[in-house]
């Protein structure tokens, strides 16, 4: 009857945002800033939560898509004055882990795997593949960079340096973003920063995380047992619950299922 009665104390309430997911690596079902825009904002706004609690499961991708969602969670985290809580599930690695640093703090299963702060570029060269079925490969451009690392032609050397020049300014801004976040709590293990992986409590012990522990109890230990929660997350299709896949959206489950295969999962 609570509910009925004008100016009764409310239950406090946490507001729950599933992050899970490789990230803007394409396809409906992959994170991006546009796809959680709404979800994000809702789950600030509505009511009056004690705390965002993020729940991620997930391998990286993009860094560009792993910024625009911290830096909208954390934006809004500030103006509403409100603390936000990671909890990692198989998960947060690489732009994973960019993710739950936007968390006033982060917490972890005994089996979770976090870290790879790193910058990766893969792809493949096919160009003695066409010299040896004799197709020619033709190639017009106005501006010398334009063909850079053209996967058809021989990579060069310059190519070469150009691209780890960038994945250097990207390591970089990941860095920045992780040692902002995480400050003194970082340990100054030299391979910190290397793309290694931790798990569970060993993640800890390097400051990446603050504890091991679950959600709900976490959460009950910090706001009481009458703590009260709501979810917020994108609504699937009819097509993908039903089972349903576009070619595009095969295919990006094909690439979020390599990214979780780097991590043994």
């Amino acid at each position: 009857m609570k509910r009925f009665i004008p100016f009764a104390a409310k239950d406090p309430y946490v507001a729950i945002i599933r992050l899970a997911g490789a990230i803007g690596v394409g396809g409906r079902g992959s994170l991006s800033d546009a796809g959680l825009r709404e979800v994000i904002e809702k789950a600030f706004a509505k009511g009056k939560p004690k705390a965002i609690a993020l729940e991620i499961n997930s391998p990286g991708g993009s860094p560009t898509q792993s910024s625009l969602i911290a830096s909208r969670i954390r934006r809004l985290a500030d103006e509403k004055d409100v603390p936000v809580y990671a909890f990692v599930e198989d998960v947060a690695a690489s732009g994973g882990y960019w993710l739950a640093c936007a968390a006033d703090e982060i917490y972890v299963d005994q089996a979770s795997v976090v870290g790879s702060i790193g910058v990766i570029s893969a792809g493949f060269g096919a160009h003695v593949f066409l010299e040896r079925q004799g197709i020619e490969r033709r190639v017009y451009t106005a501006g010398k960079s334009k063909s850079m690392l053209d996967p058809f032609r021989p990579e060069s050397e310059e190519d070469v340096a150009r691209l780890k020049r960038l994945l250097e300014q990207m390591h970089g801004i990941f860095i920045n973003h992780v040692k902002t976040a995480r400050g003194d709590k970082l340990a100054t293990e030299e391979d910190l920063f290397t793309g290694e992986i931790w798990v569970g409590d060993a993640a800890r012990k390097v400051g990446l995380v603050d504890q091991v522990g679950h959600l709900v109890p976490v959460m009950k230990d910090k706001f009481g047992d009458k703590v009260k929660f709501r979810r917020f997350g994108s609504r699937k299709s009819l097509a993908s619950r039903i089972g349903l896949r576009l070619a595009e959206d095969a295919m990006s489950s094909v690439n979020e299922q390599a990214l979780f295969a780097r991590y043994g999962l």
